[in-house]
């Protein structure tokens, strides 16, 4: 829960800070932040998303970010700026928290974010046959 606490528990940047700082730590190389129910603005994903990119070099800082679908583009472009290089999404953006309260919230669309990537032209490799292959399942899978 990097940008927020869905619970009413404590939260802070600080006491996200001490706990990547913990797992650091304890060796783990990678780190993903989660906006758990889609409340981060785009300015707090730059702003915790840089702070861990640049004071942990050796830490590949990522991002797994719940959105409706009209900020889904800032808080991405927020993290991209913030120098995050990983990126969690989801097959036409299906799932996301019931705690948000707010059913259009959910998980990226991974399509909307690889069109992105390419459109900035950011995007290393991608299997796109793969990728087609996966959208047709999960159009079998979820209808809606």
């Amino acid at each position: 829960m990097g940008f927020g606490n869905p619970y009413g528990d404590p939260y802070s940047e600080e006491i996200v800070f001490e706990w990547v700082n913990r797992l650091v730590g304890m060796d783990i190389g990678i780190i993903s932040l989660a906006d758990t129910v889609g409340l981060a603005t785009p300015e707090q994903v730059y702003d915790v998303t840089s702070y861990l990119v640049d004071s942990l070099p050796g830490t590949e800082i990522g991002v797994h970010l719940h959105s409706t679908s009209e900020n889904w583009q800032q808080k991405l472009e927020a993290a991209v700026n913030a120098g995050s290089k990983r990126f969690d999404g989801a097959l036409k953006g299906i799932g996301g928290c019931p705690m948000s309260g707010n059913e259009l919230v959910g998980n990226i669309n991974m399509e909307w974010m690889i069109n992105y990537f390419d459109e900035k032209q950011i995007l290393s490799t991608i299997n796109y046959e793969a990728l087609q292959e996966s959208i047709r399942m999960a159009n079998e899978i979820f209808k809606y």
